[in-house]
């Protein structure tokens, strides 16, 4: 096994367009050529969009896109933006001359920092699309972890921030990518480890506050923590069918459990698309734990790589 960048996944291309100001922002993970796609969302506050599509005993078979972004429930209007770009430029099914692409999205809760009525609208969907057009290997405050921000089950005062990573491995021909805009209730680990990332933070005593305990001890009161949601994509050169890519988005969030604690919390969206160009015959198990470990190593990087903003301390800083 060998890390690689996204870019050297075929078939894929990745942009971001951001509010920098706003503390928002989206990112598009595009399939001209069409990809096999499943879903799994564990949270229970997910803001979703196409995901009934992707259950195996529904007729469409291939999607062209997957939108992350921010802004709730509001952010889903990105989506629009891509489906705008991708049907300008012939991608999707023709259908007497309209076409129209298929394109799954998930957002996540990042109304609480910056300006609280700032969202990804069309125009920044459509922008992410323009910008895949080049190739972005950037991380942390950008796309849709603009606005993204960990340990917030005792407000905001006491979170810190995060964004979007992305990481991906190469076993002889199959290759396997993870990326996530990790804005989580709990804290964040170093995968099947007790080293403490980022998380619940107490700036007075520069220490953390180590939120599972802190929540059983009742050492900590907890808030109105309902502004979270980590949302991520495995891509793929793998050829898996529809079932077997929702196997695949399933097994991912083991790599949640193990970075985040606690995890797809009643107060969470959490949500893990996954999508194969079906180029390299593949085992599916294979393929799913490929997918934990690039999603664990994205996880990492997405606390590991953000910058201090909206009043947040970082990785970095502590």
């Amino acid at each position: 096994m060998k890390w690689i960048e996204w870019n050297e996944i075929s078939g894929f291309r990745i942009g971001h367009s951001q509010d920098k100001e706003g503390g928002t922002g989206c990112t598009v993970i595009l399939c001209p050529q069409g990809a096999t796609a499943g879903v799994e969302v564990r949270g229970g506050g997910p803001a979703t969009r196409e995901t009934d599509l992707l259950n195996p005993k529904n007729m469409v078979q291939k999607i062209h896109a997957v939108t992350l972004s921010g802004g709730s429930a509001f952010g889903l209007e990105a989506g629009s933006g891509v489906m705008q770009y991708l049907s300008e430029h012939q991608i999707g099914f023709d259908m007497k001359g309209i076409y129209i692409p298929i394109v799954c999205q998930a957002s996540l809760f990042d109304c609480g920092l910056g300006n609280p009525k700032a969202y990804p609208d069309k125009a920044m969907g459509y922008q992410a699309c323009v910008n895949s057009e080049s190739i972005d290997l950037s991380q942390g405050n950008i796309g849709a972890g603009m606005g993204a921000s960990v340990g917030k089950a005792f407000g905001f005062e006491k979170a810190m921030k995060t964004g979007l990573g992305h990481a991906c491995v190469q076993v002889d021909q199959l290759k396997v990518g993870a990326i996530v805009a990790l804005n989580a209730c709990g804290d964040i680990y170093q995968a099947n480890s007790t080293k403490w990332l980022a998380g619940a933070y107490d700036r007075k005593k520069r220490k953390p506050i180590y939120t599972v305990d802190a929540l059983i001890d009742g050492m900590e009161n907890q808030s109105n923590a309902h502004e979270n949601t980590t949302i991520g994509c495995i891509f793929t050169n793998a050829d898996l069918n529809k079932a077997q890519m929702n196997k695949v988005a399933s097994l991912s969030h083991n790599a949640y459990a193990h970075c985040i604690h606690p995890v797809a919390t009643s107060n969470d969206g959490d949500t893990i698309f996954a999508m194969a160009t079906n180029e390299v015959v593949a085992d599916m198990d294979l393929v799913g734990l490929l997918a934990i470990k690039a999603m664990e190593k994205a996880i990492e990087k997405a606390a590991l790589y953000a910058n201090a903003a909206y009043y947040l301390f970082s990785a970095s800083d502590v």
